[in-house]
């Protein structure tokens, strides 16, 4: 079969919100397909969508029902990507040909980005980017998220890159493709499940209303067109123990290099050992960092959209 109608759809809700101006977060769909365990999922994703409702935007969560692109999947099409057997991983390379076939597809930081500046929005909250990963310089692993960000003018809040990639070598990927990078009420770029990841940010904002000023700045110039990352971190109570943090790292990069786990491979068995080895506690941080992201980016999206 091939699908005639490959065209991205606009919830109604979002399209009327869109058209009067009103303050809308994007929101990726793979964190329901493929980053939290089942039941979990569903009902955290419900939870992101309501904490932007709950600070006066709207929620906008992206992703591909039959090879439709959709912005604001309604209960049943987040439903069918929470539950599905079959729900491919979208990055922004895959959009074309996964609706020419017509799957169902979860989009990924680049995916959703670069769909949600297509239609417009201009905020979006997700939970980690992708970054360069441990023995990039041989394997050449970095994720399509980078290079999506540097030509796509969006505000991105989240709480860095995980801790299992390489940060540094991140940081210095994304100052060398041009992408903004501001700490929200820090001084320090977070290392996801901890608020400090090592690594410090040139620029520091305080306010939901700073971030706004920076994107209509960036709008009136017209000289830069690559995205502004805002890395959020948790509250230090509210972080994973960083001495287990460490412990759990260097125990999961061992068992990495002894079972020989390479390629795409490598994230997947690291998170699943984090999971495991901290009983749960990396999964809650995770919900903890979604929400708090998602409440910010409906913060700025407001403060946006008042101007």
């Amino acid at each position: 079969m091939i699908v005639t109608d490959v065209s991205i759809h606009l919830n109604p809700e979002v399209k009327a919100a869109l058209e009067n101006g009103q303050p809308v977060v994007a929101l990726e769909s793979t964190i329901v397909s493929h980053g939290l365990p089942r039941p979990d999922n569903l009902r955290v994703a419900r939870e992101i969508e309501q904490a932007v409702r709950d600070h006066g935007a709207v929620p906008a969560t992206i992703g591909m029902v039959g090879g439709q692109l959709v912005v604001g999947l309604d209960d049943a099409a987040l439903t069918r990507l929470a539950t599905g057997t079959d729900v491919a991983k979208l990055s922004a390379r895959d959009l074309a040909v996964a609706a020419a076939l017509g799957a169902d597809g979860a989009t990924t930081v680049a995916g959703t980005s670069a769909v949600a500046a297509a239609v417009g929005i201009g905020v979006f909250a997700t939970g980690g980017l992708g970054g360069v990963h441990r023995e990039a310089s041989h394997t050449f692993d970095e994720s399509a998220d980078l290079t999506t960000l540097a030509r796509t003018p969006i505000t991105v809040v989240c709480a860095g890159v995980k801790s299992i990639l390489d940060v540094g070598a991140t940081l210095e990927r994304l100052e060398t493709l041009g992408v903004g990078v501001v700490g929200y009420q820090t001084n320090r770029f977070p290392g996801f499940f901890i608020r400090d990841s090592g690594f410090g940010v040139d620029w520091r904002v305080e306010s939901p209303e700073q971030i706004a000023a920076a994107m209509r700045a960036q709008r009136a110039q017209g000289a830069h067109r690559a995205a502004l990352v805002v890395a959020n971190p948790l509250p230090e109570d509210e972080q994973l123990d960083p001495a287990l943090h460490d412990r759990t790292l260097a125990d999961g990069l061992a068992v990495v290099e002894r079972d020989r786990v390479t390629g795409k491979q490598v994230t997947p068995v690291l998170l699943s050992h984090f999971h495991s080895a901290t009983q749960g506690q990396s999964l809650a941080v995770n919900v903890r960092i979604i929400l708090r992201n998602a409440a910010l980016a409906a913060q700025i999206a407001v403060a946006a959209a008042a101007r």
